[in-house]
């Protein structure tokens, strides 16, 4: 992404106090939050209890694993929006589209595994694709609108149909939802209020996520620190590390109850 020179708008609606570095670390630790209860708690412990597994803990124990998951889940549904906003900015402000976009799916394919691991209990399967996905999804729509929009501008509709028709295709993590909020953020880029708004109309069926506009609302147009491919890393990481967690959490449980 280049630096850019920022001139707060007479319409920014908070002080633009943090950057995109800050913004994508404020995302990424969120998510994990949000997986760690995914992945961990629902996919783990809960589900051990509702299948009635032998590694499953007792029903006050699970009672509270449950309570705990509903904090860091909606905790966790801040991360999405704010992913979305910066890839939007990406976008923008990338010198090589073509090169933005490859890297986007080399990452969606080796995140695939460990995300079939952690949500679906197999090594690879294709009914729920991770959310790499859905940003290649959204990353195309919106260059498919932008080309669209400098040679027949009525075409751009056809380019944001196309895509919410693969995501809801191809079954991505927040499916076509996912991709209408990347366009929105796109079409509203330089308008903060109607971003603000439009995005969370967009987010009405997951309210908590539009508590993601105060952070967004404080870009301060600024890069930051230079941690370009972290997340790319970050995201099939620790996923994997989380399913490796729950495999020896769950059957450590087992053991201790055959004892």
């Amino acid at each position: 992404m280049q630096e850019k020179t920022f001139r707060p708008s007479r319409w920014q609606l908070l002080p633009p106090v943090l950057s995109g570095s800050a913004l994508k670390i404020l995302a990424i630790v969120t998510m994990l939050i949000d997986h760690i209860g995914a992945v961990i708690l629902e996919n783990g412990f809960i589900h051990a209890y509702q299948m009635n597994l032998p590694q499953a803990l007792s029903y006050e124990n699970t009672l509270l694993i449950w309570k705990i998951d509903w904090v860091l889940r909606k905790i966790g549904r801040i991360a999405f929006p704010i992913f979305c906003f910066l890839l939007v900015e990406g976008f923008i402000h990338t010198s090589n589209r073509k090169k933005y976009a490859l890297r986007l799916a080399l990452f969606a394919l080796l995140s695939e595994i460990p995300f079939d691991l952690c949500f679906r209990g197999k090594f690879l399967e294709f009914s729920y694709q991770n959310v790499m996905i859905t940003l290649l999804v959204g990353f195309l729509a919106i260059t498919a609108m932008d080309e669209a929009r400098k040679r027949v501008p009525a075409l751009a509709l056809v380019a944001a149909a196309a895509g919410l028709l693969l995501g809801y295709l191809l079954k991505t993590d927040y499916s076509y939802r996912g991709v209408i909020l990347i366009i929105l953020l796109y079409l509203f880029q330089s308008y903060p209020l109607e971003k603000t708004i439009a995005g969370c109309l967009s987010l009405l069926w997951e309210p908590p996520a539009c508590f993601a506009f105060i952070p967004i609302n404080m870009y301060n147009g600024q890069r930051g620190r230079k941690i370009k491919y972290f997340f790319y890393f970050f995201y099939p990481v620790h996923l994997f590390l989380l399913f490796l967690i729950r495999y020896a959490l769950l059957r450590s449980e087992e053991h201790t109850s055959e004892l």
